[in-house]
């Protein structure tokens, strides 16, 4: 009975079958021949009335087949599946002509189908490493990088690095990563990475190792502090005193360099010598007295003690009896009631005398009350220019001034309105004006240079402000009240912008805005941070704000949020470094917030300090901008001369500095400066010259091309990097210089430059290089803003309430393409205001006060024309 079921479900499908090309259920894959192991390939068909191999073009013998028929119990189709066996021998036949491969080749009654080719090849794994790590000693915190090229196998080696005999896993520590071409990289080096490191290459063969090299971290010793002078070496006279350091700061490891320089100091001393001092001679003897004595005294003067000498011994009076006791002595009497008397009569004339000028003393005074109104020596050094002499008839004219001495603030600069553009906006003596009133406004016209010796040297005595820089070339101040202002450090693209009312009304802050170098501020980086704009301090901190103050800085990172996490860093008053903002994300508090633009950034913050832009590359892609400089000696009265190439970050900031650093050194601009996109792909920077005339220069470089280390630029800590090409004219004649110049990044973006001048007389790319000066580093109340104080208000109490018709602030947001910040703006008192200081700190001084006046007067045709364009 069940043979006869199946062959009802069979007989049905044998007829299908007969209409269906086979198809594979099994294909041949690729395998690999170990050592003499021969290899089974199979494939399986349905429907399938034959099925054989074909290796490299040829059938294989039907006796090497294994066949066996099975039916599918879902279709009732027959199945057939085959095997062959491939050996060492069969593959070594044609070893060197083309890779040995089989494929499946299945008939039905409709025609045949072919299988995917199947490759077989011989399993091997070379002995020799093609580059094996080398030993090597570096310093502390310096990058690392052992190369290692495995042999050469099928398939290919998978390697693994072994520290010390246990495998280095980069997934527990952060600080090693593993390149594509299997280098091992230290991102700094620790002590604790002292050790042979050994690559291991291994596949289904075998196992191979490389020679271990041995990296040794060191450590340079640094001095101590000095210690205290020691003592005289003589209690008298002259000697020497001495002072010592220890190499100890730190210590000298793992063969690291001993600190240069004396451990011990010594200077000449002279101590006084002690004196002892002695009696003078004895005066004469005094007259006889009432006493019948008389006496004689002497001085410890010669020489008096001193530095510590013995004082004189003995009596320094002398008394005897002069009459040999032969003397008596008087009675009191007469003599002596007379004087008496004569003492009570001198002191009754006292008393008498005393009460006499008190009497005149009060009469002076009622005068001088009933004369005041008529007086002006009260008030002849404390008269206000705009008050006028009392006049005789009229005494209640003339009004004492306060005194002011209990509540002083000073104010510096100038408070007078723009006059430069055709809305001016008038300051009268009204309420705006009016906590001005309660304090005393001194205006200094002391020389900028006497002032600002003055201002560093009063922040130079805070302990927060002892790194600030000694002197004002990175460096701007200023008095601000609630007008507000703004603080400009030339040539750098640093600001701070100081809104109306951002300070209270009644306060005045002197403020300071400043530039440091990265060699005078340590600012901790982790992993795969690397700053990306200058240190910049803005302060004194602390500093009671009403509104945001906006600091503007420029950055050299190429943002995009799949391959960065850009963080805004704050150092706090212990100077650790804290995150404040992570850009991209929603703010953890409304006190900071940035504005990040292709080439600038703009902080919004309501506590002043220390800042700085820090980056995390998140993938390979990861880019910063590096702005490359040539430059090379003005004049050159020998035969070398030499170019160098500058690596910068590309922000104003780190151009000026080199600037500043080449008209020290006599150098000139030989080309435009050029962008370089500097990927974290851990490949270092190349420079190398070409194409000189051999018959006129030659080149003192012996390698091909110079190199720059990738940590030394990523780190961003080193702001401008360079290297030197030093070249030799053959004749001082020569002054006609052509060449090329490549800076690359290995696998990644280059630029080339093309040097083609007269070193003699060329000065065509000075027009490169920015002026020694350029604006006024503080502007102080309405003439720090483009945008008028009455237009600014009128604008703000229009914008700010929620329009009939969207016609708001949001809408002047979207008009300035910035209403990606509106979460922001929401969140503070004014919208409209923040939206102005914004604009302000973005085109000042050369925005273009007509256009924004066109975005405002199309709001307000929105919303029944709050003002028209002219007005505005």
């Amino acid at each position: 009975t069940g043979a006869q079921q199946s062959a009802t479900v069979a007989n049905p499908a044998s007829g299908a079958s007969s209409d269906l090309l086979p198809h594979f259920q099994l294909e041949p894959e690729d395998v690999y021949i170990v050592k003499n192991k021969a290899v089974s390939l199979a494939c399986r068909a349905t429907p399938a009335t034959q099925i054989y191999f074909k290796c490299n073009g040829e059938w294989v013998h039907q006796g090497d087949h294994v066949t066996q028929h099975s039916t599918d119990r879902s279709t009732g189709l027959p199945v057939m599946e085959v095997r062959i066996e491939v050996t060492r021998q069969q593959v070594e036949k044609i070893f060197g002509l083309e890779e040995y491969w089989c494929q499946c080749v299945a008939w039905s009654s409709s025609g045949t189908t072919k299988s995917q080719k199947a490759f077989v090849r011989i399993a091997y794994l070379r002995k020799n490493f093609e580059q094996e790590p080398t030993a090597r000693e570096v310093s502390i915190e310096q990058g690392i990088v052992l190369p290692c090229r495995p042999p050469e196998g099928i398939p290919p080696a998978e390697v693994e690095w072994l520290r010390n005999e246990e495998l280095v896993d980069p997934a527990l520590d952060a600080n090693v990563y593993v390149t594509p071409e299997h280098s091992l990289v230290l991102r700094q080096a620790r002590l604790a990475d002292t050790a042979n490191y050994t690559c291991v290459a291994k596949n289904i063969v075998a196992r191979r190792r490389s020679a271990s090299a041995a990296i040794t971290v060191y450590v340079n010793g640094g001095w101590s502090t000095w210690t205290q002078w020691s003592g005289c070496s003589t209690s008298c006279g002259r000697g020497w005193q001495k002072r010592s350091r220890t190499c100890t700061n730190p210590t000298p490891l793992n063969g690291g360099a001993f600190c240069e320089g004396q451990n011990v100091q010594k200077t000449a001393c002279t101590t006084l010598c002690p004196v002892d001092g002695a009696w003078s001679e004895w005066s004469k003897w005094s007259e006889c007295g009432a006493e019948c004595t008389h006496w004689r005294s002497r001085e410890c003067s010669e020489p008096t003690p001193r530095n510590g000498g013995r004082d004189c011994h003995g009596p320094e009076l002398d008394t005897r009896n002069c009459t040999s006791e032969l003397c008596t002595h008087a009675t009191p009497g007469a003599e002596d009631v007379a004087l008496y008397v004569g003492l009570v009569a001198v002191a009754v004339c006292l008393v008498l005398l005393l009460l006499v000028g008190v009497l005149v003393y009060c009469r002076k005074k009622g005068g001088l009350d009933a004369d005041v109104a008529d007086s002006s020596i009260l008030t002849a050094g404390f008269q206000p220019v705009s008050i006028k002499p009392s006049k005789a008839d009229n005494p209640s004219l003339l009004t004492i001034q306060p005194d002011l001495s209990t509540t002083t603030m000073t104010y510096q600069g100038s408070l007078c309105p723009r006059q430069d553009g055709p809305a001016k906006l008038q300051l009268p003596n009204g309420h705006l004006l009016s906590p001005l009133g309660a304090g005393r406004h001194t205006l200094h016209h002391s020389s900028p240079a006497a002032e600002g010796a003055d201002f560093v040297a009063r922040l130079s005595t805070q302990s927060y402000f002892r790194s600030l820089p000694r002197g004002t070339n990175n460096m701007a101040y200023g008095t601000f009240n609630f007008l507000g202002g703004r603080l400009m450090i030339p040539n750098t693209g640093i600001s701070l912008l100081i809104p109306p009312d951002a300070i209270p009304r009644g306060k005045i802050y002197e403020v300071y805005l400043t530039l440091h170098k990265q060699e005078e501020v340590r600012l901790p980086l982790a992993g795969c941070q690397t700053l990306l704009s200058p240190i910049v301090s803005c302060g004194p901190p602390g500093v009671l704000l009403t509104r945001p103050a906006i600091l503007a800085m420029g950055h050299c990172v190429e943002a995009s949020a799949e391959n960065w996490s850009i963080r805004l860093k704050k150092q706090s008053c212990e100077g650790t470094w804290e995150d404040v903002l992570q850009l991209g994300a929603e703010p953890c508090t409304e006190l900071y917030y940035c504005q990040l633009e292709a080439q600038a950034c703009y902080v919004f913050t309501e506590q002043l300090g220390r800042f700085a832009l820090v980056g995390e590359s998140l993938s390979m892609a990861a880019s910063k901008r590096l702005k490359l400089v040539l430059f090379a000696p003005a004049a050159c009265p020998s035969l070398e001369y030499n170019i160098r190439v500058y690596c910068l970050s590309d922000t104003q900031d780190v151009l000026k500095e080199v600037i500043q650093l080449e008209k020290q050194l006599g150098g000139q601009l030989i080309g435009a400066p050029r962008v370089l996109h500097f990927k974290d792909s851990y490949h270092n920077l190349r420079l190398s010259i070409h194409d000189m005339p051999s018959s006129l220069w030659k080149s003192k470089l012996l390698a091909s091309y110079q190199e720059i280390p990738f940590y030394h630029i990523w780190s961003g800590l080193q702001p401008f990097l360079h290297c030197t090409f030093t070249l030799e004219r053959l004749s001082t004649s020569t002054c006609e210089l052509a060449c090329k110049i490549w800076v690359w990044q290995v696998e990644g973006d280059g630029q080339s430059f093309t040097v083609n001048f007269n070193i003699a007389k060329d000065t065509r790319f000075s027009d490169w290089l920015v002026p020694d000066e350029v604006g006024t580093p503080a502007l102080v109340g309405p003439s720090a803003f483009k945008i008028p104080f009455l237009i600014r208000q009128k604008i703000i109490s229009s914008l700010d309430p929620p329009g009939t018709r969207g016609a708001d602030w949001r809408t002047l947001a979207q008009k300035l393409n910035l209403d990606s910040h509106l979460s922001f703006f929401a969140s503070k008192a004014s919208p409209t205001a923040m939206i102005l200081n914004l604009w302000e700190a973005r085109h000042f001084p050369n925005g273009n006060l007509s256009q924004l006046a066109a975005a405002v007067a199309e709001v307000g045709k929105q919303d029944g024309a709050l003002f028209s364009e002219a007005e505005c």
